[in-house]
């Protein structure tokens, strides 16, 4: 009797496959478990991604935030959302790091560039039923608080709040280099090391560190930005391309707009074009003069658009100015060029339009010296004239030519610091004219800390120890940082805590590199949770800095 083959055959294919199933199952899970290894690994050693909570490191990284566009001269800014000013349903204050899926009060605002106030205000209270027109005269502005119940006063507008920025944090990089000055961190806070916090890098091991009228000083010597990181830390004062569109209105720092740039006596520069209002033109063989009016526009103190304008009273003047046009001339034998004032001396710089660039100053006894001048210019129709004051260094430029002059590092090589003294902004020329994308624009200013700590002072200076950092957040009037803190660093048990003020090495958790996702849109429905909609242009990497001077 033969053999039935065929079953046989069957059951060993079927045993076959189900045997190849399982491997295949085995493999699959096996790399699922690598590269859920792998991930695990690179995001604990590698990089990892971190959202932004508070708004200490503004404008450079932003929290939870308002985006706001000015209804009057269309000037973009944002501003941060605190959850501590707003209330629930039950009167009960919001938790921190809340941010509402749909439209809340906007608070009080101001635009950094017309310096508009919302017209109309009302009280954040639901039980208050207190409303204002604003504030009408100047010295009125800014005010925040409902004079029945004392609450945040809020503007009539309600805004949807934007999600914090997400980063990249490259982690254990600073096992392998040492951390540089102007670089952002991430570390864990001293105090509550659970807890990640971000600032900027100011000082060293075994520096001297002193916050001096806005300033760094390291070692008695002004510490300079970067180039790519002062030029992200520019902030406006005003921009003639943005002009209100209802100028008449009176709540423009608590009076009716005007153009401030105004000419001194006998100027020709025509800065009132309706036909163009944000190009001046001049047509005169003298020289003409403007300046700009601080009585009518924003003035240089170090204000925050981000921050709440309760503040802005208490401010610092800033005295480390840019300013910027594009100029073009039909006259080669003109000439053109801007002012800037700092203490008690005025610095120029002009270009005579037959190829001469020239750096002076001007002291407070009227003596005028030459800095330096450069005749190498080649003679052109039209380019951006540029003139910066910053960390005593001045920088001239006109097209791709560049004159330099350094002040120098020490405490008063710009002169005895003045803080009663405002600055002065300049434009002058003489020819055929014509100037457009007017722009000032002032420096990040560090704000020295409160009364009731004097660390880091000019009088006290923090001088650190081995292993020990020092850091500052952008936003400098806002941000709970090294000024602040007042308590000893926790250590690990049985070690000593760590010195008040200062960020160990051993709580150093990497460098921020990129932001990959800086608030994105909502989709078409407002309640909608999350912005899924990627804010593209505001990607960016974040730039380091230098253990050097400059």
């Amino acid at each position: 009797m033969s053999q039935d083959k065929s079953g046989k055959s069957s059951l060993e294919k079927k045993a076959h496959k189900s045997k190849d199933r399982a491997a295949e199952i085995a493999n699959t899970f096996e790399w699922l478990t690598t590269a859920f290894i792998l991930a695990f690994v690179f995001r604990a050693f590698v990089m990892e991604a971190f959202r932004i909570p508070t708004g200490s490191m503004a404008d450079t990284l932003k929290g939870a935030h308002f985006r706001l566009c000015c209804p009057q001269c269309g000037y973009g800014y944002e501003y941060g959302f605190v959850p501590a000013q707003y209330y629930d349903k039950q009167g009960r204050r919001l938790p921190e790091d809340t941010v509402p899926a749909s439209k809340v009060s906007l608070a009080i605002t101001r635009c950094p560039n017309c310096g508009r106030y919302p017209s109309r205000l009302r009280c954040s209270s639901s039980t208050c039923v207190y409303q204002s027109m604003g504030p009408t005269k100047q010295e009125e502005a800014p005010f925040s608080r409902c004079p029945r119940c004392n609450r945040n006063l809020m503007a009539t507008d309600k805004m949807p709040v934007a999600n914090g920025d997400r980063i990249l944090v490259l982690k254990c990089i600073y096992q392998f280099i040492e951390p540089k000055r102007w670089d952002v961190i991430v570390f864990k806070n001293p105090t509550e090391p659970t807890i990640n916090y971000i600032k900027r890098l100011i000082g060293l091991p075994n520096e001297k560190v002193q916050i001096i009228d806005g300033d760094i000083y390291i070692d008695d010597k002004i510490a300079r930005k970067p180039a790519k990181i002062q030029n992200e830390l520019w902030m406006p004062v005003y921009n003639n391309d943005y002009q209100p569109v209802r100028p008449r209105e009176g709540s423009f720092n608590g009076h009716v707009w005007a153009q401030p740039f105004r000419n001194v006596v006998d100027s020709k520069w025509d800065t009132i074009n309706p036909n163009s209002p944000t190009i001046f033109s001049l047509d005169s063989p003298g020289l003409n003069t403007m300046f700009y009016d601080t009585s009518i526009g924003n003035d240089f103190s170090a204000t925050y658009a981000y921050d709440d304008v309760d503040t802005y009273r208490d401010m610092p003047i800033c005295s480390d100015l840019m300013v910027r046009f594009d100029c073009k001339s039909a006259d080669s034998q003109g000439s053109v060029g801007i002012a800037l004032s700092k203490y008690e001396t005025t610095y120029k710089a002009w270009i005579d339009l037959t190829g001469e660039m020239i750096i002076t100053k001007t002291d407070k006894d009227g003596k005028t010296s030459e800095l330096v001048r450069e005749g190498s210019v080649s003679e052109t129709e039209s380019a951006l004239v540029k003139f910066t004051n910053v960390d005593h260094q001045l920088i001239f430029e006109y097209g791709n030519k560049k004159l330099t002059y350094d002040l120098g590092l020490d405490l008063e090589d710009a002169g005895p610091i003045r803080q009663d003294i405002k600055p002065r902004v300049e434009i002058f020329g003489s020819g055929k004219l014509t100037l457009s994308h007017i722009a000032i624009f002032r420096d990040i200013h560090y704000t020295e800390p409160p009364k009731y700590s004097t660390r880091a002072t000019k009088d006290h200076p923090f001088v650190l120890e081995e292993d020990q950092f020092f850091v500052l957040g952008d936003n400098s009037p806002n941000s709970e940082d090294g000024r602040l803190w007042d308590r000893p660093g926790l250590a690990n048990k049985g070690l000593p805590d760590y010195r008040e003020g200062t960020v160990p090495r051993d709580y150093l958790v990497g460098k921020a590199l990129f932001v990959y996702w800086p608030s994105g849109f909502k989709p078409f429905f407002e309640e909608f949770p999350f912005g899924i909609i990627p804010n593209v242009g505001r990607m960016r990497f974040i730039y380091g800095g230098s253990n050097g001077s400059d």
